[in-house]
């Protein structure tokens, strides 16, 4: 009688690696090993024959990338997506599309299990189960690393017992995610928040000290909010977003050392390596601040703030991250221009920017030869504004 079968979310490093042989011999079930690339890992070939070699029945490997920038980081870039104003949250970006894909594996396979391969003190769990919950509730779930409760020393005995390449050793136990819009570092001396973080911790980015000592220009074109050419070169968008990283990543800009307050409550200090995403939310913003009026400059970013939440906590297939998309939607209609940013020793700064949908009007701003605005009016201007709070305060002083 043939084995029942469980999906496993496949990264190729140690938990995932790991859990494939934990979940044959806990539950008895035939694994498939699903790895989704959505950009930046280099060797899914090796991913897949890993999964096969571990011990899966089927080792696949979906390429994503297109559809992660189109569907995921498109949307996140219109609301200028940053958690706590730090991170541009591209793990939890990522989850929902890995996991959308592992149920519709699941569904067309005929398994009755799904699984991943997150601990139970992180944020990926939520963001896994409640895709599974949205999308098929019927699909079992399973949590090997959250039942399993193995320190990170015992996983890797664990696979060296059973035979299982991974890829750290006990003297550097660095975890890492990666996609196209960053990647993360975890585990190991960086969970001391007193130390500083060691130098062998980065790989996108070199240290801003060793950055070049004349400044890098880049000239970003957008349309309708989002980028598609690189210094006047049309490049669709997984290849600007990678030509940025690299150009980023040697002026040392995309460097994050935070301490990050995960959903399930828990202080945690996490690196974050996002040359691209730095340097192109910091060059949507710049433009935005051109072409949007002042009401909606001043209103999106509550919006921005809740619509990061959403996607921390795991919340991508909720009504109000669609509604809030629909509203980003509408602002990203005229934010099409070029802004030129200058990346220096870590610094990623907007320094010029044009649009025909522009807002600045030079006789307007200036004070010079150029001026047309009319000084006069100002006056009756005033008396209207503070009429308010010239009857508030006129009646306290009647009052005492």
């Amino acid at each position: 009688m043939a084995k029942e079968l469980c999906v496993l979310a496949y990264s190729g490093g140690l938990d995932t690696s790991v859990a494939i042989r934990w979940i044959a011999d806990n539950y008895n079930l035939d694994v498939i090993a699903l790895a989704i690339d959505v950009g930046e890992e280099k060797d899914y070939e090796g991913i897949r024959q890993k999964g096969e070699q571990v011990g899966a029945v089927e080792s696949l490997v979906i390429n994503a990338t297109d559809e992660f920038c189109s569907d995921y980081i498109r949307p996140a870039l219109a609301a200028n997506l940053m958690y706590e104003n730090k991170y541009a949250a591209f793990t939890a970006l990522a989850r929902p599309l890995l996991a959308q894909h592992q149920v519709r594996v699941a569904l067309e396979r005929g398994a009755q299990y799904v699984a991943h391969g997150c601990t139970g003190k992180g944020n990926d769990q939520v963001r896994f189960e409640v895709t599974y919950q949205a999308l098929a509730p019927q699909l079992k779930c399973i949590a090997p690393a959250r039942e399993w409760n193995m320190t990170r020393e015992q996983e890797i005995d664990y696979a060296q017992e059973h035979g299982i390449p991974v890829p750290v050793g006990k003297e550097s136990p660095y975890s890492t995610d990666t996609n196209l819009w960053g990647r993360s570092i975890e585990c190991g001396i960086i969970e001391d928040p007193s130390v500083e973080a060691p130098e062998d911790a980065w790989e996108w980015t070199v240290s801003p000290l060793e950055a070049p000592n004349e400044p890098t220009y880049v000239r970003i074109t957008f349309d309708q909010g989002f980028p598609v050419a690189l210094d006047g070169q049309s490049m669709a968008g997984p290849a600007l977003i990678s030509a940025l990283n690299e150009i980023g990543g040697r002026n040392g800009v995309g460097r994050t050392n935070m301490l990050e307050n995960r959903l399930v409550g828990i202080k945690s200090r996490e690196l974050y390596e996002t040359p691209a995403a730095t340097i192109l939310l910091a060059a949507h913003r710049d433009l935005e601040s051109l072409v949007l009026d002042r009401d909606t400059m001043h209103f999106k970013p509550y919006l921005e703030q809740r619509y990061s939440e959403l996607v921390y906590y795991g919340l991508w297939f909720a009504p109000l991250r669609e509604a809030i998309d629909a509203f980003m939607a509408e602002t990203q209609k005229t934010v099409t221009g070029e802004v030129t940013m200058k990346l220096y020793k870590g610094s990623a700064e907007a320094v010029a920017r044009t649009s025909d949908y522009s807002l600045y009007d030079l006789g307007l701003a200036s004070y010079g030869d150029a001026d047309t605005f009319d000084p006069s009016k100002a006056e009756g201007f005033i008396d209207i504004w503070a009429l308010p709070a010239k009857v508030t305060n006129a009646v306290r002083r009647e009052r005492g």
